[in-house]
C-alpha cells in the first residue's frame, strides 16, 4: 500500500523540469518588472535633475547675452517666455537680488522674491545652488545662484564681484524622462541569469537523484543480466524513478538490440559495407596470423594483388553507381573461383588481395592466371550495357620476396606498379633483380611517407666558409630524417622520393624548416646566406618556384639571403624555360647557383647561357686534387673561368686541411665539407 502511495505520488523527472522551467521564467518575469520599476523611477530622478541644472545654465547664458546687449524689460520677459516654450513642462522663474532689486532700471523682467521661500532666500544668502525633490517626488526644483563677474559690475555698480545678482528658479517634472533601453536589458539580463543559476543548482541537485543514481543501478543490473542474471530477479526501482510496465520483457529486448547493434559493429569493423569481403585491416590480421603459421610449419603462401585497370573511367563515364556494381560483381566472381580457405580481400578503391594459404609461387602463378583469363573473358551485365573490364595481376610469395608483413606488402606495391608500367592487364611476378631493387625503393617510400606523418624531417645546416679568411659565410640546407637517435642522410631515400613522385612534398617541406632556422643563425651570423638544392620536379613546378620569393618574405628572410642550386638535369630539358625563371628570380634578387658543376658535359654551355650567380665545383674533382695533378688543373680551370665570367666559386667536399690550403692557393672563393663543419642542426 505504502509502495503504491509513492507511484501514485511520484513525478517524472521531464514533468520535473518542465515546470521547474516555468517557474523559473515567472519568476525572472516578476523580478525583471520590479528591477526595472525601481530602475526607471531612480533614473527619471537622476535625469529630471540633471536636465534642470542644464536648463539653468542655459538660462544664466541667455540673459547674459540679452543684457550685454542692452535690453529691455520686454525683451528679456520675452527670452525668458521663449525659454519656456521652447521645453514643454519646464518652468522657469528669473528672482533678483537685494542689491540688483535696490537699483532700479538695471534688472528688468524679473520676479519679485517669495516671501515665504525659504529655500530661495537661503540660495540667495549662501549663493549656494540647490536640489530640491517635491514631496510627491513627480517633479524636481533647482535653484541656480547667479553671482557677478567683472563684466556685471559695469551695470550693477552697487555690486561687488562674486556677490549673488539672482537665481534662476526651474522647475522640471520626473515623468519627462524615460529609462535607457541599455540599463534596461543590463538589468533583466543579470537578474535571469542569477535565477537560471539558482534553477541549475536545483536541477543538478534532482537530476542526481531522479536520473543519475537510478541509471547507475540500471546499468549494473544489466551489467549482471548480461553475465546470466534472470531479469526476474530484479530488485524494486529506486525511488524518484517511475518503473517501466514490463521490465523484464523491456530489458530483454534493451539486451537483444544492444546484441544486435555490437554484432553490426563487429561486421563494419572487418567487413567492406559495399562487397561484404574483408576489409584492409583484416586483412592484415589475416597475413599476420599466416606469416605466424607459416614460419611455424615451415611453409611457405602466396598472395595476390589486383588493381582494376582505368576503373576511374568507368566512375566518370556512367557514374559512381554503376562502377560500385562491377565491383560487387568482380568480388563475386573472385570469391566463386577461390578455395574454401583462400582469404578474399577489398583494400580499398579498385584494389582487392588475395591470400593463398600453403600455396607455393608456382601454384600461385597459375591462379592468378585463371582469375586473369576468366576476367578477360566476363561480361558485366549492367544497366547501361554489358562491359568488359581488365586487371592487374601481382604475386608475390613468403618467405622469398618478403618474411614479414611490411615486407609483402612492398614487394606487392611493387610488382603491381611494374605491371601497370608494362601496359596493364598482365599477370608479373617479382623474379629479377630489378624488381627486388625497386621492392626497396617501395620500402623507402613507405619509411619516407612515415616520417613526413610524423614530422621527423629535419633541415640540417653545413656551413660554406670563405677559403681566404675562414670565416663562415653561409649555409647549404640538407634534408636529413630522424629515427630516434639515428640521423639518416639524403643519399639513403632521395632516389626513392624522386622514383615515387614524393620530390616535390619534401622539397616543400625542407625549405619551410629551412627558413625557419634564419632567424636563429642570423643572429650569429647575419653574414650568411642560405643555399637550397631543389629536386628536378620542384625546379620544373612554375607556379611553385615564381611563388619561393613570396615566402621567403612571409617567413621575414630577405631575398637577397638565399640561393637556389640548380644541376644539369633542371636546365637541360627546357633551357628557354629555366633562363626566364632564373630572370625572374634575380630580379627578386634570390641568387642562383650552378650545382655539379663539370659533372656534364653541358657544364660550360650553361656557364655561357644561363645568369648565375656561383658556380660549384664537382666535389669528385676537388676531393682527389692534392693527390691527382689532373684533378688539380680542371679545379683550377673551372675557378678561372669562372672569375673571368664573374661569378663566384664554391669548392665541395672539402675533407682535409692539405685541400682546403690548395683551394686558397688557386683563389678559390668558398668551399664546404666535413673538414670545416658537418650538416647539423643550428645550436
Amino acid at each position: 500500500m505504502k509502495d503504491h502511495f509513492w507511484q501514485c505520488g511520484q513525478i517524472t523527472l521531464g514533468r520535473f523540469l518542465v515546470l521547474l522551467s516555468i517557474f523559473s521564467l515567472a519568476l525572472a518575469a516578476v523580478s525583471g518588472l520590479v528591477l526595472l520599476n525601481g530602475l526607471r523611477e531612480h533614473r527619471e530622478a537622476g535625469s529630471a535633475r540633471d536636465v534642470a541644472r542644464q536648463s539653468a545654465r542655459l538660462a544664466a547664458g541667455s540673459l547674459y547675452s540679452e543684457m550685454r546687449k542692452g535690453a529691455n524689460t520686454a525683451e528679456i520677459e520675452g527670452a525668458i517666455r521663449q525659454m519656456n516654450q521652447a521645453m514643454p513642462g519646464l518652468r522657469i522663474n528669473v528672482y533678483p537680488g537685494e542689491i540688483v532689486e535696490h537699483q532700479p532700471g538695471v534688472a528688468p523682467g524679473v520676479s519679485p522674491v517669495p516671501a515665504a521661500d525659504p529655500a530661495l532666500a537661503e540660495v540667495l544668502r549662501n549663493g549656494n545652488e540647490a536640489l530640491l525633490v517635491a514631496a510627491d517626488e513627480k517633479s524636481v526644483r533647482y535653484l541656480y545662484p547667479v553671482q557677478a563677474s567683472g563684466e556685471c559690475l559695469a551695470c550693477h555698480t552697487r555690486s561687488l564681484l562674486g556677490a549673488v545678482q539672482g537665481v534662476i528658479d526651474i522647475t522640471y517634472p520626473v515623468g519627462a524622462q524615460k529609462i535607457w533601453p541599455a540599463y534596461a536589458i543590463v538589468f533583466t539580463v543579470a537578474s535571469t541569469l542569477v535565477i537560471l543559476a539558482i534553477v541549475c543548482v536545483i536541477v543538478l541537485y534532482r537530476f542526481r537523484h531522479l536520473a543519475a543514481m537510478p541509471a547507475a543501478s540500471l546499468a549494473g543490473f544489466i551489467r549482471e543480466s548480461q553475465h546470466g542474471m534472470n531479469s526476474s530477479d530484479r530488485e524494486n526501482s529506486p525511488r524518484g524513478i517511475l518503473a517501466l510496465p514490463d521490465p523484464p520483457d523491456y530489458l530483454d529486448r534493451l539486451l537483444s538490440t544492444e546484441q544486435e547493434y555490437n554484432k553490426r559493429l563487429q561486421e563494419l569493423s572487418v567487413r567492406d559495407p559495399l562487397t561484404n569481403l574483408y576489409n584492409r585491416h583484416k586483412f592484415n590480421e589475416f597475413m599476420q596470423h599466416e606469416i605466424n603459421r607459416a614460419t611455424r610449419h615451415q611453409r611457405g603462401f602466396s598472395v595476390i594483388m589486383i588493381d582494376l585497370d582505368n576503373f576511374k573511367y568507368i566512375n566518370d563515364t556512367f557514374g559512381r553507381p554503376i562502377g560500385d556494381m562491377v565491383l560487387k560483381e568482380f568480388s563475386v566472381m573472385l570469391a566463386d573461383e577461390l578455395r574454401t580457405g583462400d582469404i578474399l580481400a577489398r583494400m580499398g578503391g579498385d584494389e582487392f588481395a588475395i591470400i593463398l594459404p600453403e600455396t607455393d609461387a608456382a601454384s600461385g602463378f597459375q591462379v592468378a592466371n585463371k582469375l586473369h583469363q576468366i576476367l578477360a573473358e566476363k561480361e558485366f551485365e549492367l544497366p547501361a550495357g554489358k562491359m568488359r573490364c581488365t586487371a592487374s595481376f601481382s604475386l608475390v610469395g613468403f618467405p622469398e620476396d618478403g618474411s614479414t608483413s611490411e615486407q609483402i606488402y612492398a614487394a606487392m606495391d611493387a610488382v603491381l606498379f611494374k605491371a601497370k608500367t608494362y601496359g596493364r592487364n598482365r599477370v608479373l611476378t617479382s623474379e629479377t633483380q630489378a624488381d627486388q631493387s625497386m621492392t626497396a625503393v617501395f620500402k623507402q617510400g613507405d619509411f619516407l611517407r612515415k616520417a613526413m606523418r610524423e614530422g621527423r624531417i629535419e633541415a640540417s645546416l653545413q656551413p660554406i666558409v670563405d677559403v681566404q679568411t675562414g670565416k663562415v659565410a653561409a649555409f647549404e640546407v640538407l634534408v636529413r630524417i630522424r629515427d630516434g637517435e639515428l640521423v639518416i642522410p639524403a643519399g639513403e631515400f632521395i632516389e626513392a622520393a624522386e622514383e615515387l613522385g614524393m620530390a616535390k612534398e619534401l622539397d616543400r617541406e625542407v625549405f619551410r624548416r629551412g627558413l625557419a632556422h634564419y632567424a636563429q643563425v642570423a643572429a650569429k651570423h647575419p653574414q650568411a646566406t642560405f643555399f637550397f638544392n631543389l629536386f628536378p620536379r620542384s625546379f620544373n613546378d612554375l607556379g611553385w618556384v615564381r611563388g619561393i620569393p613570396d615566402m621567403v618574405r612571409n617567413a621575414g628572410v630577405p631575398c637577397e639571403k638565399i640561393v637556389l642550386e640548380i644541376t644539369e638535369r633542371e636546365a637541360l630539358p627546357n633551357l628557354t624555360q629555366v633562363r626566364a625563371v632564373i630572370e625572374e628570380l634575380r630580379a627578386s634578387k634570390i641568387a642562383v647557383a650552378l650545382d655539379d658543376f663539370g659533372s656534364g658535359f653541358s657544364s660550360f654551355l650553361y656557364m655561357k647561357y644561363l645568369d648565375i650567380d656561383y658556380v660549384k665545383i664537382e666535389g669528385s674533382f676537388v676531393r682527389h686534387m692534392v693527390a691527382d695533378e689532373r684533378d688539380r688543373i680542371i679545379v683550377e680551370q673551372i675557378n678561372t673561368m669562372a672569375h673571368r665570367f664573374g661569378l663566384k666559386t664554391v669548392a665541395e667536399f672539402v675533407e682535409d686541411e692539405a685541400t682546403a690550403r690548395m683551394l686558397a692557393e688557386i683563389g678559390v672563393d668558398f668551399a664546404q665539407g666535413y673538414y670545416f663543419g658537418h650538416p647539423a642542426l643550428p645550436d
